[in-house]
């Protein structure tokens, strides 16, 4: 579903009267994000400039033939806007929220699976397709048609490789972020395919971090499929202390995996380039793609 994602591609926001769902489908209406409805409680209002509202998704569903939805839902509320998205038989969900409970993201991912769809989340700001849509919020300045996929756990890195891609004249042909928690949706190792099969993707970006096991799953995964395409990737946290929390929930080292130099051994073995900075990595693709 994320490789067939396009301007045409009709998209419904849950939770579209808050604060937040009104801000972005606005924004990702104004990108050119193909937003059909959008659902809520309030059975007082019947659209959102312009946007027509319905009180379920079946009914949004129904009447617009929308396929993917942007869930503007919190932490708590995450599992039942899923579910409710997916009985009425939408196939790609983004969930925006932070601090999903981890036995809810369980019962998502495997209802996910179940019903053949696509999750890009917990705590994700969305995916892109540049000049085309955004599902999320994803900044517009970061965003620019061009040769490299990008996949991230972090929102905030993946938008300083953006934009400094962007301003330098090379884009990006898909971005998704994959979110930080532990227990998610889409992978990175999932998402190779998928850039693989995609014809604008001549190379690949990874912005990972120290913490988890994603980046040497991703590894094996690049391995095993025959490094099709060229993979760089930036790993943070090379200043990371022993014992010190991380920000993402996902961010944890078990012996000796998660490390800086776990990562690096594996995906360097795997034919990836490493990087441990936003200008080494941006100066190497704008060199080879330029």
């Amino acid at each position: 579903m994320i490789g067939a994602l396009c301007r045409a591609t009709p998209v419904i926001v849950q939770g579209i009267t808050g604060r937040m769902g009104r801000t972005h489908a606005a924004l990702m209406r104004a990108y050119g994000t193909n937003i059909v409805g959008g659902t809520s409680t309030r059975s007082d209002v019947k659209d959102v400039a312009g946007v027509p509202v319905f009180g379920t998704c079946a009914d949004a569903v129904t009447e617009t033939g929308a396929v993917a939805s942007v869930a503007m839902a919190p932490p708590a509320e995450t599992l039942a806007a899923v579910q409710e998205a997916l009985a009425a038989g939408i196939k790609l969900i983004v969930t925006v929220a932070e601090g999903v409970p981890m036995h809810d993201a369980i019962r998502i991912g495997r209802a996910v699976r179940q019903a053949g769809a696509t999750w890009v989340g917990a705590s994700t700001p969305g995916l892109a397709v540049p000049g085309e849509c955004k599902l999320g919020f994803l900044p517009d300045v970061c965003l620019s048609p061009g040769p490299l996929a990008i996949m991230s756990k972090s929102g905030t890195l993946s938008y300083e490789v953006g934009y400094r891609m962007a301003r330098a004249g090379l884009g990006q042909s898909l971005w998704v972020g994959v979110g930080g928690d532990p227990v998610k949706g889409v992978r990175f190792a999932d998402l190779l395919p998928v850039f693989f099969d995609d014809p604008r993707t001549k190379g690949i970006i990874l912005v990972g971090e120290v913490g988890g096991t994603e980046e040497e799953e991703c590894s094996d995964a690049y391995a095993r499929l025959g490094a099709q395409k060229p993979l760089f990737a930036l790993i943070a946290g090379r200043e990371a202390k022993e014992g010190v929390s991380m920000g993402h929930a996902g961010a944890l080292v078990h012996g000796e995996t998660g490390t800086l130099a776990s990562k690096t051994r594996q995906l360097s073995g795997a034919g990836a380039v490493v990087f441990t900075s936003v200008e080494t990595v941006v100066d190497h693709c704008l060199k080879r793609f330029r």
